[in-house]
């Protein structure tokens, strides 16, 4: 940006749902901030233009969930290269969950990951806190002190908290700090295999997890809400059994939300399946083979879960979309289906996923819009994921038609863990602004 502060974004499709924007038209930027929202010629003198013709431009996406892996997991993924990959996705800002090395449950941890985030992050970083001490599920964090270190919520994603005390507990107790729990719902006695219960696992001879390993504790958890009158918040929903048990929570006026991933949206459990590439699909002898890349905690479900979570959306039973990003080292998927990660790296692949549901006419580009950037917003309850005069100058820039091709080696993530290797993409990043500076431009 040049010395007079002034950016203008040219002559864009500028979608804002907070405002209810739908509109061509150049956003203009002043010292980090949105300064107006102009008409699609006019032009600013002194300004650096970046030309928007013919892209989306919206506020920048907030991931309510995803895993940078630093402290501990550096081999997998460091604050740096994480929050790089963001950029390229089109996020502005992330929140990091605390399945870390230590769990962040203390402030200490809490605030090395702030201080690492404001030294090396390409975009904002959140903090969640831990639920309990080392994820242990035992005893409770002492919540205060999270709090204070500026968590936006507790959790230990990865794991349930499987204890239906401490899950009471944890709901109270944070009540009083105004903040959620986000529980990872999975009854593990139910989840003792390694996909989701169906035909695809029978033919390859995986045991399976039912939709109900999901649902009871989404159910129990509902309750618990209700008799703490705590906030929860369901991590990646994947089953047409937890999206009714939300809506009928809302229904109740409890306070209970729910997010999803891109790829419990686009992939069912066929995903499984592979497609042959020896370096990375693997199977017992005489089965077909299978993707490891394609193994993801809770499990990829069947097409008609998938149908019910895209009219979820919809409906509004879902708040939004949130990646649960968990990039993992090649040597963590080479193994046996089985022994394998759990996890996607979706950061640089999320805005295309999601686009075949626009293309394909399953929802509407503003409410995919909306999903990514008011309704997360709502939730932190910050001064984000708008395009109004004064917000800090979060902006995404996609060109909705470009298609590409998912090619993992060119991931900035160290995580190249996907199963979308080769699948063909329409709907990509072209700029990402950070409190107006631009920390991603796509080149040519």
């Amino acid at each position: 940006m040049n010395n007079s502060g002034l950016f203008l974004i040219k002559n864009g499709h500028v979608i804002d749902p907070a405002q209810q924007i739908d509109r061509l038209g150049s956003v203009l930027i002043q010292d980090g901030a949105i300064s107006g929202i102009l008409g699609p010629n006019e032009d600013v003198a002194e300004a650096d233009i970046l030309d928007a013709s013919g892209f989306i431009v919206c506020p920048g996406f907030i991931d309510l969930h995803c895993h940078l892996r630093e402290p501990g997991f550096e081999y997998k993924e460091t604050i740096a290269s994480g929050t790089l990959a963001a950029a390229h996705g089109g996020f502005t800002t992330v929140c990091a969950m605390p399945n870390t090395n230590p769990v962040a449950d203390t402030r200490a941890t809490v605030d090395f990951v702030t201080s690492r985030a404001n030294q090396d992050g390409a975009v904002r970083v959140l903090k969640i806190g831990a639920v309990t001490a080392g994820s242990r599920g035992e005893r409770l964090v002492e919540m205060g002190e999270l709090a204070d270190a500026g968590v936006i919520g507790f959790s230990d994603d990865g794991l349930p908290v499987s204890n239906s005390n401490i899950m009471r507990q944890a709901l109270s107790y944070s009540s009083t700090f105004g903040l959620p729990i986000i529980n990872h719902c999975e009854e593990r006695s139910l989840s003792l295999g390694s996909m989701t219960e169906g035909w695809v696992s029978n033919r390859l001879g995986l045991l399976g997890i039912p939709n109900s390993a999901e649902e009871v504790m989404v159910a129990r958890d509902i309750g618990l809400a209700k008799l703490t009158g705590g906030r929860l918040h369901i991590a990646h929903a994947s089953t047409a059994g937890t999206i009714e048990l939300v809506s009928m929570a809302a229904q109740e006026g409890l306070s209970v939300t729910c997010e999803v991933t891109p790829h419990h949206l686009t992939l069912s459990e066929e995903a499984v399946l592979g497609d042959g590439h020896a370096d990375r699909s693997f199977g017992p002898l005489g089965a077909s083979a299978y993707d490891t890349n394609a193994k993801v905690a809770p499990p990829l479900r069947t097409r008609a879960d998938v149908a019910s979570l895209v009219q979820g959306l919809k409906e509004g039973s879902i708040d939004f979309i949130a990646t649960d990003h968990a990039p993992h080292a090649t040597v963590d998927k080479l193994t046996t289906f089985d022994k394998a990660a759990s996890g996607i790296s979706s950061l640089e692949t999320a805005l295309g996923s999601l686009m075949s549901l626009v293309h394909d006419g399953d929802i509407t580009l503003q409410l995919l819009i909306e999903k990514l950037t008011a309704a997360p917003a709502r939730f932190l309850g910050r001064n984000l994921g708008s395009l109004k005069s004064g917000s800090p100058a979060d902006v995404t820039v996609f060109d909705p038609n470009k298609e590409w091709v998912v090619d993992p080696s060119a991931f900035v993530s160290k995580g190249k863990n996907t199963p979308l290797s080769g699948v063909a993409l329409k709907g990509r990043i072209i700029a990402t602004i950070v409190a107006g500076d631009v920390v991603y431009q796509q080149n040519g």
